[in-house]
C-alpha cells in the first residue's frame, strides 16, 4: 500500500503554548504531546489506535474525521529492522502513546493493575511540529483543508476557563512508619538473598474535579524536564515531567538508554548547591546503585544487540534539574538486523532504574510491598517513526487522573547500605515542589 501524501503548514505562531493547543483539542477524542528533548509535537485524530483497559485490549479504526469503531485485537506490527535513513531524530509519522508500568511488569508477573488506560497507542499521520518558524501542520493531503479549517475554529473558539481544583489535599498514602516497615522488609529479602535493590515508591493522591491539562504549563516551567508530555484518552489524563530517557531508538540500529539513579537536592545558595553536587559525585553508595542498574540493563539489551556492540561510554554523570541533581549512566548498542523495536521497547520494559534487580523478583517484592498499583508510573511514553526510529521515556515525576482521582508519585533505589531516614527524606527531595504545586489547585467543596 502506498503511503499517503503529507501536506505541511505553518499553522500557528511559535510562542503559542502547547498547553493552548490542547486546550482548544479538548472535544478531540485524544491528544499526545511530546516535548520530545526540545523537539515538541501534538499529535491527535490517529489514523487508528489501541487502549488496553482492564486487560481488555481494543483496536480502534477511522471511520470518519473524528469517528472511530472498534476492530480486531492486536498490538501493532512495525518493521522487523531498523533500516538507515530517518537521521533528524524527529517525529516523522508513526505511532505515539504511552505503555504504563503495569502493562510491561504483567508480561513477566502477575500483579495488580490500576483501574485506568494502562496503554494507548496511536498510529498518527495528523501532527503539529514545533519550529522556529512555528507551529507546523502535518496531515495528508485528503484531509488537510478540512483539519486546517477545524483547528483554527477551535483555536478562535477556546475557552480560558479553568476547571481543575483538588477537594482535599494531595498527601502520602503511607504515614512515615509504613513506608519504615516496607523498607524494613527490603532489607529483610535483600539479607535472605531476593534481591540486592528494590526501588521502593509511594504514592499522594486527592480527589479532583475538571482537566489536569489545566496545571500543565505551571509544572512544565517549575520542572524544565527533556521528556516532558501530555497524554488524553477519554477521562484518563497523563501529564508528564520525566527528566529521565528510557531507549532513544537511532539510525543505523544504534539504540541509547541513560538511567538515573543517585538524587541529591537542588540548594538556592550556590556554595550550598556545589557541596550537594559534590557528595553525590562522590557518593559510594550512590556509585553502586547505579551501576546495578547498568549491568541490569546491559544484560537486557544484550538479549537483541550485535555480539559486542553494547558500551558504557559514561558512568556516574552528575545531571542537574531545577529540584534535584541526578546521577545518570549512558549504555548504547547496536541491534541485530532482525529485532523488531517495539519488541525490545516491550521486553525492556519496565526500566530497571525503577524496579531493581533481579528485575523480576524485585517486581514481585514491589507488587507486594507498595500496596496499590502503579498505574503509568514507572511505565513510558513515546513515539516510534514509521521506520523503527523513535524515542520513549521513563515516567518518573509523572501525574496521573483518572475519573475523580489524581496521583503521583516518588521513591528510590533501596540497597543494604540505605538509610531509611534518608531514603524516605530522598522521595520528598524529589516530589515536595510537583506537591506543593499542585496543593495550590485545593478548593474544598461547599
Amino acid at each position: 500500500m502506498q503511503n499517503p501524501k503529507i501536506h505541511k503548514k505553518i499553522l500557528f505562531n511559535q510562542n503559542i503554548a502547547p498547553s493552548q493547543i490542547l486546550k482548544a483539542l479538548a472535544g478531540f477524542p485524544h491528544a499526545v504531546y511530546l516535548q520530545n528533548s526540545g523537539q515538541p509535537l501534538i499529535a491527535f485524530l490517529a489514523d487508528e489506535y489501541f487502549v488496553l483497559i482492564s486487560q481488555q485490549l481494543t483496536h480502534y479504526s477511522k471511520t470518519g474525521l473524528q469517528a472511530y469503531a472498534a476492530a480486531a485485537e492486536h498490538l501493532p506490527e512495525l518493521g522487523s529492522g531498523l533500516p538507515a535513513g530517518n537521521c533528524s531524530g524527529r517525529f516523522q509519522g508513526g505511532f505515539v502513546g504511552f505503555i504504563s508500568y503495569d502493562y510491561g511488569a504483567s508480561q513477566q508477573i502477575s500483579l495488580q493493575q490500576k483501574n485506568q488506560p494502562s496503554l494507548f497507542l496511536g498510529r498518527f499521520s495528523t501532527y503539529l511540529e514545533w519550529t522556529e518558524a512555528g507551529w507546523v501542520l502535518h496531515c495528508t493531503a485528503e484531509d488537510f483543508a478540512e483539519v486546517e479549517a477545524l483547528l483554527r475554529s477551535a483555536m478562535r473558539n477556546l475557552n480560558h476557563a479553568e476547571s481543575f481544583r483538588l477537594t482535599a489535599p494531595c498527601t502520602a498514602r503511607w504515614p512515615k512508619a509504613q513506608y519504615a516497615a516496607a523498607f524494613q522488609q527490603v532489607q529483610e529479602y535483600i539479607k535472605a538473598g531476593d534481591c540486592y535493590q528494590i526501588n521502593l515508591t509511594q504514592e499522594f493522591c486527592a480527589p479532583a474535579h475538571g482537566a489536569l491539562l489545566d496545571t500543565a504549563e505551571q509544572f512544565w516551567r517549575l520542572t524544565d524536564a527533556p521528556y516532558s508530555g501530555y497524554l488524553r484518552i477519554d477521562d484518563f489524563e497523563l501529564l508528564s515531567c520525566s527528566p529521565e530517557l528510557f531507549i532513544d531508538f537511532e539510525a543505523e540500529r544504534k539504540i541509547v538508554t541513560k538511567p538515573i539513579k543517585g538524587t541529591m537536592p537542588r540548594f538556592s545558595d550556590p556554595v550550598s548547591d556545589e557541596q550537594s553536587k559534590r557528595a553525590l559525585q562522590q557518593s559510594e553508595k550512590d556509585q553502586a546503585e547505579n551501576v546495578m542498574i547498568v549491568d541490569l540493563l546491559r544484560n537486557d539489551l544484550s538479549v537483541y544487540a550485535e555480539t559486542g556492540s553494547v558500551k558504557t561510554p559514561k558512568l556516574f554523570t552528575i545531571e542537574s534539574f531545577n529540584q534535584v541533581h541526578h546521577m545518570v549512566s549512558e549504555v548504547t548498542a547496536t541491534l541485530k538486523d532482525d529485532v523488531n523495536p517495539f519488541e525490545v521497547l516491550l521486553s525492556a520494559l519496565p526500566g530497571g532504574s525503577i524496579t531493581g534487580a533481579p528485575k523480576i523478583r524485585a517486581m514481585q517484592i514491589i507488587d507486594e510491598l507498595e500496596g496499590a498499583p502503579r498505574g503509568a508510573y514507572c511505565g513510558s511514553m513515546g513515539y516510534f517513526n514509521a521506520d523503527g526510529t523513535g524515542s520513549w521515556n521513563i515516567l518518573i515525576r509523572s501525574i496521573q487522573k483518572y475519573q475523580d482521582e489524581v496521583s503521583l508519585w516518588a521513591g528510590g533505589g533501596i540497597t543494604i547500605a540505605s538509610d531509611c531516614d534518608a531514603e524516605y527524606q530522598e522521595c520528598f527531595d524529589k516530589v515536595s515542589a510537583m506537591l506543593n504545586l499542585l496543593n495550590t489547585w485545593r478548593q474544598p467543596e461547599d
